[in-house]
């Protein structure tokens, strides 16, 4: 995928809050610890340094969301990060994203922490990050 196809979809998924640019993809993807997985409508990009992997984004596009797309980049972006020696992984997410968090349960993460107001919300209160982890196989 390329860093605007990614910004397009992060756009459009996005909408509570700043969607990444693809200057920030770019920038994020030439990082030799950053890795992604998807195409034309869904993505992960994720990074493993030493034995932890970090999900950094997930997306889709609202055109074909409830059809399994981020169930399987979880898995995807998992085994990927274990087969490059990850052994923990961890994420964050937006306190009033139900959905999100539903997801990230039924692939076995937990809570672990507590970002206070970390995301930005224009013309509403900054809303809590919760953080997340699991072990991975």
């Amino acid at each position: 995928m390329t860093p605007q196809e990614m910004a397009e979809i992060h756009a459009a998924a996005f909408t509570q809050s700043r969607p990444w640019t693809a200057s920030e993809f770019a920038d994020l993807t030439a990082g030799r610890f950053t890795h992604v997985l998807g195409k034309q409508s869904a993505f992960a990009l994720f990074q493993v340094i030493g034995d932890e992997a970090e999900l950094l984004t997930i997306a889709t596009h609202p055109n074909h969301q409830r059809q399994g797309l981020a169930r399987a980049l979880m898995q995807g972006w998992q085994t990927r990060a274990c087969a490059l020696g990850a052994r923990r992984a961890v994420l964050d997410v937006a306190a009033d994203n139900i959905p999100a968090i539903a997801l990230y349960q039924g692939c076995g993460y937990a809570p672990c922490g507590l970002r206070r107001a970390y995301y930005g919300r224009p013309g509403a209160n900054n809303v809590d990050a919760i953080v997340m982890e699991r072990t991975l196989p």
